[in-house]
């Protein structure tokens, strides 16, 4: 499991996370092999992605279906996905590159840009996305290496 990296009380008050504007987002989380399994139910097993479900807040979004909108809470926090505990840090593909990398979108991250905390935890992240254990999550679940569009590159992983 990996460390919160956005404080839970930012989390709960921010509207942002687990919702999205197509119901086959690039942003949904796509899950490891192992992940799979627990939640078939909720999986599209060709992509590899969690299912989003409709949004009763507004038309036309959709949200996680795992995230309770009344308390915007998680419904499985202590077991969600890889993607979900990395976020809002990313696996960003550029080319035949993987990068770690920062989804802007994030009012958190917009906020805390430049800060050292940041910084520090992005080199902890680098650290041990470059560990032999990780170069083999990678290796093995190729589907969590995603172009993201509007994500902002910060280290190389070598996979």
């Amino acid at each position: 499991m990996l460390k919160q990296f956005v404080p839970e009380g930012f989390c709960l008050k921010c509207r942002g996370c687990c919702r999205f504007k197509e119901p086959d987002s690039i942003w949904s989380p796509t899950l490891l092999h192992e992940e799979i399994k627990p939640i078939i139910p909720f999986a599209n097993l060709y992509s590899k992605k969690i299912r989003l479900t409709p949004s009763a807040e507004k038309l036309n979004n959709f949200i996680c279906p795992f995230l309770n909108s009344e308390g915007n809470r998680c419904n499985i926090y202590a077991n969600r996905p890889f993607e979900c505990q990395l976020y809002p840090f990313l696996i960003n593909k550029k080319e035949d590159k993987a990068f770690l990398a920062l989804d802007l979108n994030c009012p958190f991250i917009k906020e805390n840009s430049g800060s050292s905390v940041l910084k520090e935890y992005s080199r902890e992240l680098a650290q041990l996305f470059s560990s032999r254990q990780c170069k083999k999550l990678f290796k093995d679940n190729p589907q969590v290496i995603q172009a993201y569009p509007e994500a902002t590159n910060l280290e190389e992983i070598i996979i």
